[in-house]
């Protein structure tokens, strides 16, 4: 397998290995049962150094697919030497955790996804269970049943084993990453708390990880420490984006495309957009974060709440209740706690 020249014609999820910009090579890699279908893990390289920016997920699939790109290039899995991971997602953080056992290199992620590590570590954990207690906040009952029909409170017991510590915990600044290659970590908590970007300026290129997506809006806080306020967190680190020069965006998910501020104007105008309809269902009579999720439309396609499969139905549910959340910060609407559930009214 060769490198060819980045092309948005072709399907971003096409496996293979795609030059961004010199010694910056896009390499897609597969989740199976995930409506996003791919990861991007980013390559770069001098020629005798290799550091890789995400990882995927730790699979003998994408371990795989790695292994043929990465020859194209003339290297192998044991040359990387250092994984710059922007958040702790399990599909850009463990993979880099087997192959750091199997050949060593060094991790490093942004310091406050450390409480969520933790979490995930903890092997009598049960992975749902904030989701699960955000989803009672919310007064969404019947989707909790649902929801524990289909994945129960199982413990994580051996998948723990690999979420394993970084070596290096990430805070903002300028690193040498390769001779001659520099990058800007940028702290862009939202998403999860702890998310980061890595900003390469001499080349024009920022890689946004999931903060920053060409075809969808990203998840907002879900991660096993909840955060009081993501959806604040993440507008302002979109504000903190557009304020920085533009750049090409190298996303985690998607294609390649010219202006990360382009996007980032797209997606401050679509939650400022949410933030109007989600107080329009309280207006309307919704009490609840249920409630109002009931009454919106979800996806390009503006599908109803109960065509979206449980999983996604929890992610409406819990993004319903951020907005609602920030709306009350914003003194746009009060709410009131009744035994668990939290309700929301005009102040």
């Amino acid at each position: 397998m060769h490198p060819v020249a980045e092309d948005s014609a072709h399907a971003w999820t096409e496996p293979g290995i795609y030059q961004v910009a010199p010694g910056v090579y896009r390499i897609p890699l597969p989740l199976p049962n995930d409506a996003l279908r791919a990861v991007n893990v980013y390559a770069l390289t001098d020629g005798a150094n290799l550091v890789l920016i995400d990882s995927g997920w730790a699979l003998a699939e994408a371990r795989e697919r790695l292994a043929v790109a990465l020859k194209g290039i003339g290297a192998e899995l044991g040359d990387v030497g250092q994984f710059l991971i922007t958040h702790v997602h399990r599909d850009h953080y463990t993979q880099a955790v087997a192959l750091r056992r199997e050949f060593g290199g060094k991790i490093a992620l942004g310091q406050f996804e450390e409480p969520s590590l933790k979490l995930s570590a903890d092997p009598d954990g049960t992975p749902l269970s904030p989701q699960l207690a955000l989803l009672r906040q919310a007064g969404a009952q019947p989707l909790i049943e649902e929801m524990l029909s289909l994945f129960g409170l199982r413990k994580r017991s051996a998948e723990a084993e690999i979420w394993e510590s970084p070596d290096e915990w990430l805070t903002p600044g300028r690193r040498s990453v390769l001779p001659g290659r520099e990058l800007d970590v940028v702290h862009t908590p939202g998403h999860t708390a702890g998310h980061v970007i890595f900003d390469d300026g001499a080349a024009g290129l920022m890689f946004t990880g999931d903060h920053v997506l060409p075809h969808i809006t990203p998840s907002i806080g879900f991660q096993p420490q909840v955060s009081d306020l993501p959806l604040r967190d993440f507008l302002d680190s979109l504000r903190l984006v557009r304020g920085m020069p533009d750049r090409k965006m190298l996303p985690a998910h998607g294609n390649v495309a010219d202006s990360v501020h382009r996007r980032v104007d797209e997606l401050l105008d679509h939650h400022e957009e949410r933030l109007t309809v989600t107080a329009d269902t309280i207006v309307a009579g919704a009490t609840t974060a249920y409630e109002a999720a009931v009454r919106m439309t979800w996806t390009r396609r503006g599908r109803s709440l109960g065509e979206l499969d449980p999983f996604n139905r929890m992610l409406a549910v819990n993004e319903t209740r951020a907005h609602l959340d920030l709306l009350v910060y914003q003194g746009k609407l009060a709410s009131t706690e009744d035994d668990g559930v939290r309700c929301y009214r005009l102040p």
